[in-house]
């Protein structure tokens, strides 16, 4: 198998090696990321801006594994992989994955992510691909409960097929796991988002912050109730936007 791994924390992030040394036995990796962090990003690609790309000296801890980085984004590297280092043949590439991203990408923050942004891009491209995120944003995160479900769920999902425009996005608990759970987006939104700083020039500026609301926190099928009662999130997506309900 030929996979490509990406992540949106940048190269040299403790998620990114941890998925890369746990992968390892499925195949031949190819690593293109981001030369830093990159977190937010969602879809967003370079159009006005040229990129870089670096192929880095190969480490003895990632035997074979070809490793480049990029000053673009995480979506930035699906297209620069696709039509640069596999000479714009898509087919060339059997599965993207990427993360494992510091911080949950369940319920609305999926819209945000860079990490599943990345998906979505191969997604579109005809690539299966899966995101891997953990409830926990410490750059030294644990990953010792999760790193028994990566290269396991990976071949499985691999092996059952992703139809066309179809990813998954898998989200685990901090701590210990208690089970995998197929879930759905929970509908939540973002509360209490902007606080002002410091006046510079003049001007007032503004820092993001905020808290995560979820809007049904009853309903026991959703991705951000299983993150946070310690069950691993499978969750099909899609990049079809259209909403059925609403046709005719």
């Amino acid at each position: 198998m030929e996979i490509l791994i990406t992540n949106d924390d940048g190269w040299g992030s403790k998620g990114l090696t941890t998925l890369i040394h746990n992968l390892l036995p499925l195949g031949h990796l190819t690593v293109l990321a981001p030369d830093g962090a990159r977190s937010g990003m969602s879809n967003a690609i370079s159009s006005n801006t040229p990129m870089t790309l670096h192929h880095l000296p190969n480490r003895e801890d990632m035997p074979g594994v070809d490793i480049y980085t990029t000053s673009g984004t995480p979506s930035d590297c699906i297209k620069l992989a696709v039509n640069v280092l596999f000479g714009g043949d898509s087919n060339k590439i059997d599965l993207v994955v990427s993360g494992i991203n510091h911080g949950s990408n369940a319920a609305i923050d999926i819209i945000y992510s860079g990490t599943m942004g990345a998906c979505f891009v191969a997604a579109e491209q005809g690539i299966p691909a899966i995101g891997f995120s953990i409830y926990d944003m410490d750059a030294d995160a644990d990953f010792s409960y999760m790193e028994p479900y990566l290269l396991r769920l990976t071949r499985e999902l691999y092996e059952k097929g992703m139809p066309r425009t179809v990813c998954y996005n898998i989200n685990a608990p901090k701590g210990a796991i208690r089970g995998i759970r197929y879930t759905r987006q929970c509908i939540s939104h973002w509360a209490e988002e902007i606080r002002p700083l410091q006046i510079v020039d003049g001007e007032q500026t503004y820092a993001m912050t905020g808290y995560l609301v979820n809007d049904e926190p009853e309903a026991e099928d959703t991705d951000e109730w299983a993150v946070t009662h310690g069950y691993l999130s499978i969750q099909p997506c899609s990049i079809d936007m259209t909403y059925y309900g609403k046709m005719g």
